[in-house]
């Protein structure tokens, strides 16, 4: 997905990017921990569930032309005036079946028919996944006092993760992280991307200075900016 459409499908703007980067500058203003963000257009390929829909569709469409063989005859004996050669039904069936496997792919990749065929269980796995690599790649696990945290969204699962490092994870349920994860899923699916990051940011700043107040040695360890990802998890 290029950014531009990624961006039009959260209902982001360009400025938007600074109201979020003052939010995240704004929280960890209170604390010693690190706040990062991260966007992904979607943390899978899920080709292998694509092609499965692909040549399902192609067998649907397989059975139905079987069911009317013979109205497909007449159809090619009207056509060719009772002189059709023999291999004529065979090829149409054969090349109905590759047509319905190229369009059925294509269908596949558009992100709301992709959401419903890909499994739940999967598309879970795939965000957590990725979540965990790119908290992994950004380095954000380096932090001085291990109290670094990873917002992560996924639009295409519609999914968010928060990430915390060992130092806050031990004193910091996850179930507080998920509330938060959960409630930035919602308001992003009504278009409040922007609101609600920035929310999402200030309520994890607070959590983190109950344990990680800010001190006069503070260092901003990680880029405040929201980063837009490229590419997914390799099925």
């Amino acid at each position: 997905m290029k950014y531009k459409t990624l961006l039009k499908k959260l209902n982001l703007k360009e400025e938007d990017f600074t109201t979020m980067r003052s939010a995240i500058e704004q929280a960890e203003n209170k604390t010693d921990g690190e706040i990062a963000v991260a966007i992904a257009p979607e943390s899978g390929s899920y080709s292998f569930w694509e092609l499965l829909a692909s040549n399902i569709f192609a067998i649907i469409i397989m059975v139905i032309m079987f069911l009317f063989s013979g109205k497909i005859r007449k159809l090619y004996d009207f056509i060719f005036w009772n002189h059709s050669p023999a291999w004529i039904i065979p090829a149409c069936f054969i090349f109905s079946c590759f047509a319905a496997v190229i369009i059925g792919f294509n269908i596949a990749n558009i992100p709301f028919i992709d959401r419903l065929i890909v499994p739940n269980h999967v598309k879970k796995i795939k965000v957590t996944n990725r979540a965990f690599r790119y908290f992994t790649e950004s380095g954000i696990y380096k932090t001085e006092h291990h109290s670094g945290i990873l917002i992560f969204i996924s639009y295409l699962e519609h999914q968010v993760r928060i990430v915390a490092d060992e130092g806050i994870s031990s004193k910091i349920s996850q179930d507080m992280w998920n509330l938060i994860a959960d409630e930035l899923a919602e308001e992003i699916k009504k278009g409040n991307t922007a609101t609600a990051i920035s929310n999402a940011v200030n309520k994890c700043g607070e959590l983190l200075a109950e344990f990680y107040p800010i001190t006069n040695d503070k260092k901003n360890e990680l880029s405040n900016e929201v980063v837009i990802l490229e590419g997914a998890e390799c099925d």
